[in-house]
């Protein structure tokens, strides 16, 4: 009976030691843990990782990235883009990493923008959605100009989205030679008077 209850007592700790517990990616006041354009493009206010200006064009695409890597997860965390002019669009790269010598960022995205809300982008690689939801289907979900949810789940091939507690992608990568891991980042997209805002950033990495 001892030996039954003390294999039972080690397979429940290495199952809960496989599982990390939910951390904070952003601690809501400092850009600790995080690399990016902090001197122009980047700020914080009211605990949120703000990017662009509503009062002149963002030049290009910018990108606050975390220093850690990550392979398997599950990420959730609050948007909220907002935009008067050009291009209106942000989104969360995940398994990416910087280009060098560039501003620019290789790797998939949760994206974010009209006609883009709940999509699943392949950035500076394939540069193509990937997956999609109806149209009908990210109508219902999204609150435009409010304060969004995004669920990025991935293990191994298989990458999922939710918008609001809605699925908008279920994919399953096809091609053996992407890299499944890297780092994550919040994006403004360059081209419009637009802000992109994150907040309440959870990560749980998985086995």
């Amino acid at each position: 009976m001892k030996s039954s209850l003390l294999l039972f007592s080690l397979c429940t700790l290495a199952f809960v030691s496989a599982h990390a517990a939910p951390v904070p990616l952003f601690d809501g006041k400092s850009f600790e843990g995080w690399d990016g354009d902090t001197a122009k493009t980047w700020r914080i206010e009211d605990g949120a990782l703000v990017g662009g200006s509503m009062a002149e064009k963002v030049p290009h695409n910018e990108f606050l990235a975390t220093k850690k890597s990550y392979a398997n997860f599950e990420l959730r965390l609050q948007f909220k883009l907002t935009g008067t002019e050009g291009m209106i669009n942000g989104g969360v790269q995940f398994r990416s990493e910087r280009i060098p010598d560039h501003f620019e960022m290789i790797g998939y995205q949760a994206d974010m923008g009209e006609g883009y809300y709940g999509c699943l982008y392949d950035e500076s690689r394939r540069k193509k959605v990937l997956a999609a939801p109806a149209p009908e289907v990210i109508a219902k979900a999204l609150k435009l100009n409010e304060w969004n949810d995004y669920r990025i789940r991935c293990e191994g091939k298989h990458i999922q989205l939710w918008v609001n507690g809605v699925q908008t992608v279920d994919y399953t990568e096809p091609d053996d030679t992407i890299v499944q891991s890297g780092r994550i980042a919040v994006q403004i997209h360059g081209g419009g008077k637009a802000e992109a805002r994150y907040k309440d950033l959870i990560i749980e990495e998985l086995p």
